[in-house]
């Protein structure tokens, strides 16, 4: 979809693997209503961690996350990014063969 002459086109992310600060959302209403276009769990989920979060480093890092989110569900060139990280890697263990491999090794 382009945007008309009056509008600003949406700025892309100047590297897909790296999110500045001056890209995504910028305040908490932004990411709140990014949040919410997503996914209105996600949102619900997001304030319940951001009321949860002590002041300083615990909220920042629960922004973080979000803003994170947000670019992996809105910008199809970070989702490539990722995908891209992680190659032809189909030999990925899911959760329970992990723990089985774990369990081998205590034992």
């Amino acid at each position: 979809m382009s945007t008309l002459p009056h509008e600003s086109p949406t700025p892309g992310y100047a590297s897909p693997y790296r999110i500045e600060s001056d890209e995504g959302p910028q305040t908490l209403a932004e990411l709140r209503a990014a949040l919410a276009v997503i996914d209105p769990a996600e949102l619900v989920a997001f304030n319940a961690r951001l009321d949860a979060a002590r002041f300083g480093r615990d909220q920042a890092v629960v922004i973080t996350q979000a803003r994170h989110l947000v670019a992996l569900r809105t910008r199809p060139e970070v989702r490539q990014a990722v995908e891209a990280s992680l190659g032809a890697q189909d030999d990925l263990m899911n959760a329970d063969d992990l723990w089985a491999e774990l369990d081998k090794g205590a034992a």
